[in-house]
């Protein structure tokens, strides 16, 4: 009985399969840098860590600094309450529920305005409104922590930018007005008439 061995005598880019091809040409493969930081403009981005996912987000209190509450809230809102909260407050309208529910209080301290609260008391950073937010919306906080709910900034690729509640939701009325698409089939319109 003889035994035969011969080797494979094939050349340079031929493979046996598939899989032999994959390893051949990703031997040197090192990755591909892919990041979405080219896209986020000059947003000034911090980073915060939720559930242990961590993802960036638009820093807050430097855009509210020049309208701080304690501009003109220089006492205890008990000491500074009138009736007629329209001076102060002409253009604030809250419709986040009803009054029996919410009111200024609910969300701001009353002895300072500048700082969030919980619903049990605890102090929460303006630039972390969102865990205000997260207390009574909790689908859409699980949601958001996920990437599923809310705007990305960038794009999907690395690092994880996300706008947050308040970026795209008026605290005080965050409900969305009803719109009109920005290019809507206008055939239908005159089929219509």
């Amino acid at each position: 009985m003889a035994l035969f061995i011969s080797s494979c005598k094939h050349q340079e880019n031929e493979y046996h399969s598939i899989t032999d091809k994959i390893e051949a040409k990703s031997k040197d493969y090192h990755g591909v840098s892919v990041s979405s930081e080219p896209y986020f403009g000059d947003i000034d981005l911090i980073k915060i860590s939720e559930d242990g996912q961590s993802f960036l987000i638009p820093e807050r209190k430097g855009n509210i600094k020049s309208y701080a509450c304690t501009e003109c809230h220089t006492k205890p809102l008990k000491q500074m309450q009138s009736k007629d909260l329209k001076k102060a407050h002409w253009n604030i309208s809250i419709k986040h529920a009803g009054a029996n529910t919410m009111n200024c209080i609910t969300c701001h301290s009353s002895n300072n305005m500048d700082d969030l609260h919980s619903l049990t008391g605890s102090k929460i950073d303006f630039n972390k409104s969102y865990k205000l937010c997260s207390q009574c919306h909790t689908e859409q906080f699980k949601d958001w922590k996920g990437g599923a709910h809310g705007k990305q900034i960038g794009g999907w690729a690395p690092p994880r930018a996300s706008l947050t509640c308040v970026n795209c939701h008026n605290p005080h009325n965050p409900a969305f007005s009803s719109k009109w698409p920005a290019r809507f089939n206008t055939q239908k319109i005159k089929e219509r008439k």
